[in-house]
């Protein structure tokens, strides 16, 4: 039996409709999958425990790009930094400043 037009018009709606939600959950579990490389100098999610090197959770976002570019262009002088930065485009940068800015302190 074939279904009305409307039916097959709504059905193909909600699936349209979920299609961004998919996307956005992809796009986020890419991000955090670029943040996560910080995890053995700065701990999972930013954390620091216990060590010399900053937390980045709860870190402005601003303030984090501005440094991760410093690193990246070589102004800031580091022992890894600079090289690890230099692996990720700018927008990467900006996407894992943003992770790193919405992870609770």
């Amino acid at each position: 039996m074939r279904r009305p037009w409307s039916i097959t018009l709504l059905a193909a709606a909600a699936t349209a409709a979920s299609l961004p939600t998919h996307a956005q959950d992809a796009q986020a579990l890419q991000v955090a999958a670029l943040a996560a490389t910080c995890a053995n100098c700065h701990g999972t999610q930013g954390k620091g425990v216990g060590s010399a090197l900053p937390s980045l959770a709860g870190m402005p976002k601003d303030t984090m790009l501005v440094q991760l570019r410093a690193f990246k262009s070589g102004e800031r002088p580091a022992t890894i930094m600079h090289q690890l930065t230099k692996g990720y485009t700018d927008a990467q940068l900006d996407q894992i400043a943003g992770y790193f800015a919405r992870q609770p302190k």
